[in-house]
Formats: structure tokens, C-alpha cells, sequence
């Protein structure tokens, strides 16, 4: 039998079609329908793509929040044999003309407050002959010969009948948030998103039952929402989709009135939620889990969320070459009758390599290092799920990629256990005098104050130490710390030549398309901010 996305699609619709996917509206209101309806609506879109001339194996782009339509799009695209290609939304224009150019999209699903990202970019685009406007009806607009996705999809079938499609066809297609460079391109086959899906599900890993009530906050124009889309439709859950330009309070209140019961979202926005529940308190009591990722979750975090609602974090590492997991935070047996408390230092790390994944950590020789949590080398990754080349890129292919394993440039040591701690990245990681500094040990240290919100590190070019580290922080409200009360707190926990020379309070953080903190950015100011500080 192929393993393909139709029968992941399928299954929620046959055993489960009365289960509800909920959609916020961008007023704020609420669209609600049932699976049956979702995968209805999907074949009325997948009995159109043909008459918009659209050829299997051409690829569709999506410029869209995580909203019903967007859910829609997700089935009907691969399930007739054409790609879906998700767009990072908040990337630059020059690299959105770059996606869209180098994939060669034919058409492009846009929902309508984008609609002037494409329309300053659309004479540079190349190829795309088609642009759906993701709404009821057509919207004033420049771009040429657009159309509703509402009247599009009219008169479609809603019996149509999913493709059979070999599995090793090709189905989605995302771009890494590039930090050099431009984006590269990483496709996924039916065979992988449906393996996938599956090992998502599983209980030592995001654990999607039907019982559930699962809100994506993980974007869905980038790595397949974590896989939820397809997770949530094969199991049955119950799935809500926070909409157009959400907020922590817009998603509090969905938590409240949708009854979530699993949360899903970037660590900085796990961020952003604490500080809202800070200035309203919100009825937390129908999770049973929140789920943060794209960065370590600082301990601080999980002390908060179950000192306040008994509510334990979930951690896993992984990245869009990898669908995108690889590994899970899990608490082995031996601790499960210990209080919660003591599961945060397990929970802080990445975990442990999900089944049909392997994980093996190298040091520059190209040995594995000791499983001892002191070793550090540079972590690599198979599954039958990653990627092995970039689309269309040979060098990049080259260096990201060897001997069927994917580099990750995340630099780790492993526990007696086998459970993965990253260290850094590759690149991000500070040498000073001949030793090296983890931003993100600093950085988890200096948000554990609570005068602190966010806190990002990089390293300050030195003469004499080559670089010393340099520390940005944002300020909890109401709460200003002094650099020398900062360095206070850091100092019971780190030696004197880890210390940052610098601590710089700003308004804000640079983020990356996909909420990480952007240390480029940063290195990129952080000489003229070192010299206006020592000024000061």
C-alpha cells in the first residue's frame, strides 16, 4: 500500500466527521465546522485546481495565516498531485520574490490583508498564473486576474475523489528562514508527511488523541505547523486555528472559550502569554499540556506555567529539513511518582530521538562524543522523514547534508540517558580567550530574573579575548534592572570570564520570520551599542 496524505485526510473525515474544526475570524468572531465539512469544501477546491490549468506537479503557493481556508488548501493541493508551498509570511520581499520565483509557482492563495506584500512585488514574479484572494469576494486589488477563493471553489465537487499518489511523490514544500543567504527550499513527500503525522501522534511525543482540542499557534506557512494539520485530521482531534495576526490575548481567550486542551506555539510566545496572564488572568484549566518550541524554553518559563495552572511544558528540537521533528522531552518511568517540579531539568532539554528517528552528536573529528554532558559536538540527524538535499541547490545540498544524515549546526552534549541538551549554534556560540560561552545558558539565566522578559546574547568582537559576550535584554513592565544588578544575579552562576561586558536594555528583540531571535540583527549593531554604552 502508498502511503499518502489522502488517507490521513480521510480517516478524520470517515470515523470522525462530527468532531469541529474551529477558525478565528479576522473581527474576532468564530467560524465553526466539522471535519466532514473541512474535507467537503477541500474536494470542491480539488475538483477546481484542474480547471485553473494548474498540472500535477506544479507547484501552489500559500501567503496565508492558519485559518479554515488555509486547512483547506493543505488537503486539495497534494491530494490531486500538485505541491503545496507554504510562504513564510514575515519574511523580506526580495526573499518572497526569491521563493516564488526559484519554486516556479503557478498560482498563489493569498489571504487579503497580504495582499499589498504581493501586489509591491508582482512585476518581479516570474511565473505564476493565477492569484486567489482567500475570502468571500474579490477585494480591490492590482494584481492581475485575481479572483475570490470563495467563487473559485462554488461550483466545485464536494464528492470529488482524492488522487491515489504514489508516495514518493512529492506534496509540500517549505524555505528555511535563511540567516545567510537566500532561503532553501526543502520538499516533502506524501511518504514523508504521512510518517510524519504518525509519529507525531504518538504519546511520548505530541500525544494528538480525538479527545483533544488542539490550538496551532505554530504558523502553518512554516515546517507544516509542527505537522498538526494532518496529525489532528487522522486522529480526529478537535483542531483551532487562531486566524489573521493573533495575539497572547486572542489566544487566551481561545483557550477559554474553545476549551483547548493542547497548546502549540513558539517560545516566544509562550513569552508573550506569560506576560498577558500577568495583566489578565485567564481560566487555563482545560489544558492539559503546552507545547513550545523553536528555541530552548528557558526553565523560568515551565516554573511558571506550573507554579500558576500545574501546567507542564513539552519540549522537542527539530527543524524544517525535518518535517520538522526529531526529538521529544520525556519523562521515563522512574520519575513519573517524583513531584513535577523535578521533571524541569529533563523537560529544559531536547529529548530523546523520536522512534524511526537516530540522533548521534560528532566532535571535529568526526567521532561521537561521550555520553557524559560534558562533551560538545555538532548533532546530526536521519529518519525517514528528513530531507536529504535542498530543491534545486547542489553546494548548499553538499554542505548541509552527509552520507544520508543532515548537519544540523546545533551544538549538543548527550546525558547518560541519551537525552540531547543543546548547547548552541554553531555559529552563535562565544569564544573567549580560548573557551567557549553558550549564549543560550546566559540567556535562560538572565529571562530567570524577574525584572526580565526576553534576554538574547552575542558575542562583542575583543583584541584581547577575541570576543566577550554582550548581553540585550527586555524589561517586565514596571521593572527597570541596572546592568550591575543583572551582573549580580549571574555571577553564584557562571564564571567570572562568562560574565557579558555588556548589558544593553532595548524595547524589543529581533525576531526572525518564524519568532526566533535574529543574532544577526544584533551582531550586526552590537559594536556601535558596546561604545554608545561605554560612553554612557
Amino acid at each position: 500500500m502508498e502511503l499518502n496524505i489522502r488517507q490521513l485526510v480521510e480517516r478524520g473525515e470517515r470515523y470522525f466527521p462530527d468532531n469541529t474544526v474551529v477558525s478565528r475570524l479576522p473581527d474576532g468572531g468564530r467560524f465553526s465546522y466539522t471535519w466532514r465539512e473541512a474535507v467537503q469544501r477541500a474536494r470542491r477546491l480539488a475538483s477546481r485546481l484542474d480547471a485553473l490549468g494548474i498540472q500535477p506537479g506544479e507547484r501552489v503557493a500559500t501567503l496565508a495565516w492558519n485559518t479554515y481556508r488555509h486547512l483547506e488548501l493543505y488537503f486539495a493541493v497534494p491530494c490531486t498531485g500538485r505541491v503545496l508551498h507554504t510562504v513564510n509570511l514575515r519574511l523580506a520581499d526580495e526573499h518572497i520574490v526569491y521563493i516564488l520565483n526559484h519554486c516556479e509557482d503557478a498560482a498563489v492563495f493569498v489571504d487579503p490583508d497580504l495582499l499589498p506584500v504581493l501586489e509591491r512585488i508582482v512585476s518581479q514574479v516570474r511565473t505564476v498564473r493565477h492569484w486567489i484572494v482567500l475570502a468571500d469576494k474579490l477585494p480591490p486589488t492590482t494584481l492581475p486576474n485575481a479572483i475570490a477563493y470563495e467563487d473559485l471553489i462554488t461550483e466545485g465537487d464536494p464528492t470529488f475523489q482524492f488522487h491515489e499518489i504514489p508516495e514518493n511523490t512529492p506534496a509540500v514544500m517549505c524555505y528555511t528562514s535563511a540567516t545567510t543567504g537566500m532561503p532553501k527550499g526543502v520538499s516533502y513527500s506524501h511518504r514523508v508527511i504521512y510518517l510524519h503525522s504518525l509519529t507525531a501522534a504518538l504519546g511520548d511525543a505530541l500525544d494528538v488523541r480525538e479527545r483533544d482540542t488542539f490550538l496551532a499557534m505554530v504558523p502553518m506557512f512554516h515546517a507544516n505547523a509542527w505537522g498538526l494539520p494532518y496529525a489532528c485530521a487522522a486522529m480526529g482531534a478537535q483542531l483551532v486555528l487562531p486566524g489573521e495576526r493573533p495575539n497572547a490575548a486572542a489566544l487566551l481567550d481561545l483557550v477559554e472559550r474553545e476549551k483547548v486542551t493542547f497548546l502549540a506555539a513558539a517560545v516566544s510566545v509562550g513569552i508573550d502569554v506569560i506576560a498577558e496572564l500577568k495583566r489578565k488572568r485567564r481560566d487555563l484549566s482545560s489544558l492539559r499540556a503546552i507545547m513550545l518550541g523553536g528555541s530552548a524554553t528557558p526553565a523560568s518559563v515551565m516554573e511558571y506555567f506550573l507554579a500558576e495552572f500545574n501546567l507542564p511544558i513539552y519540549t522537542a528540537w527539530g527543524s524544517t529539513e525535518l518535517a520538522p521533528l526529531a526529538t521529544c522531552a520525556h519523562i521515563p518511568r522512574g520519575m513519573l511518582d517524583q513531584p513535577p517540579q523535578t521533571h524541569i531539568p529533563t523537560r529544559v532539554r531536547q529529548g530523546i530521538a523520536l522512534p524511526g528517528a537516530e540522533v548521534k552528536v560528532l566532535d571535529d573529528s568526526g567521532k561521537e562524543i561521550p555520553w557524559d554532558d560534558q562533551a560538545v559536538g555538532e548533532a546530526y540527524v536521519r529518519a525517514p522523514w528528513s530531507a536529504t538535499e535542498y530543491y534545486l541547490d547542489p553546494e548548499r545540498s553538499a554542505e548541509g547534508f552527509k552520507d544520508g544524515w543532515w548537519r544540523s549546526g546545533d551544538m549538543a552534549s548527550v546525558n547518560a540517558q541519551g537525552v540531547l541538551r543543546l548547547v548552541d549554534r554553531a555559529k552563535d556560540l562565544i569564544k573567549s580567550g580560548g573557551e567557549w560561552i553558550s549564549s543560550v545558558d546566559l540567556e535562560n539565566a538572565l529571562v530567570a530574573h524577574p525584572g526580565v522578559c526576553e534576554a538574547a546574547v552575542v558575542g562583542l568582537p575583543d583584541e584581547k579575548w577575541v570576543e566577550r559576550p554582550c548581553a540585550y535584554y527586555v524589561c517586565e513592565p514596571g521593572s527597570s534592572p541596572t546592568p550591575a544588578e543583572l551582573r549580580a544575579w549571574l555571577e553564584p552562576k557562571f564564571a567570572r570570564w562568562w560574565l557579558p561586558a555588556f548589558y544593553i536594555a532595548i524595547d524589543a528583540i529581533p525576531k526572525t520570520g518564524v519568532g526566533k531571535i535574529n543574532k544577526r540583527a544584533l551582531r550586526e549593531r552590537v559594536v556601535d551599542d558596546a561604545r554608545l554604552a561605554s560612553a554612557g
